[in-house]
């Protein structure tokens, strides 16, 4: 069964959207596929049999895509970060890297399901495209973002907007990025958001923007295409 056909199959069970599942091919080696508001879980076990059945000829994928409000974090973190138990959201520990962070509508998700050793790129350097595509995007609206050494994501001033997480398996990756566009803030202030206590998170909404997310979605991943075709030709 493709990746394709276990959207179709899950297509009833999914939440109502006014988003419209689409994919489009682009080169070098490129499709992204436009899924809307679908289940956290739903979403990563198709990541997973994805990258488990990808062979050396796959192309490489970006998923873009929101989720109904749920609380993840990741292999390493720490019940001192996760929120109360009677939070009235669903907390589910993930396979990617990093703490605690809060999924929900108005959240631009990317996940990048990319082959590494065919780009000759490390998870590191992935990890730095992904966060350069984010500056990118805000700077052409005007925001000064910027990044933080050993505390991966996209802050503006002392605020986080976007966060990331990865996992590897045969030197592919999956899980990806989250930028707040229009997400409800207030689920962050019952964590410790990606395990730092008082940190602060702000939303592009916040920061005055009225893009739409399917306008920062298109923009976004085309960001991380150019990034990831100008790493192609250094090979």
């Amino acid at each position: 069964m493709s990746i394709s056909d276990s959207y179709r199959i899950d297509a009833a069970s999914k939440p109502d959207t006014n988003h419209v599942p689409r994919t489009t091919s682009h080169e070098p080696r490129i499709t992204v596929r436009h899924l809307g508001l679908v289940p956290y879980e739903q979403t990563l076990e198709a990541m997973k049999a994805f990258t488990s059945t990808r062979t050396p000829e796959t192309a490489d994928e970006l998923w873009l895509l929101e989720h109904p409000p749920i609380y993840t974090y990741g292999v390493a973190g720490r019940a001192e970060h996760l929120p109360p138990a009677n939070c009235g959201i669903h907390v589910l520990k993930v396979d990617r890297g990093g703490q605690v962070t809060f999924h929900g509508p108005g959240q631009l998700i990317v996940y990048a399901l990319i082959d590494l050793r065919r780009r000759s790129i490390g998870v590191r350097d992935l990890v730095r495209l992904l966060e350069q595509a984010v500056l990118d995007l805000l700077k052409e609206s005007g925001i000064r973002a910027e990044r933080r050494d050993g505390a991966p994501g996209v802050y503006v001033e002392d605020a986080k907007i976007a966060a990331l997480g990865l996992r590897i398996r045969g030197g592919c990756s999956y899980h990806g990025l989250s930028l707040n566009v229009d997400v409800d803030l207030e689920p962050f202030n019952a964590i410790d958001p990606c395990g730092y206590p008082g940190l602060s998170v702000t939303s592009v909404r916040n920061l005055g923007l009225a893009d739409s997310m399917d306008d920062l979605g298109e923009r976004l991943a085309g960001k991380i295409m150019q990034l990831l075709g100008t790493t192609e030709k250094r090979k």
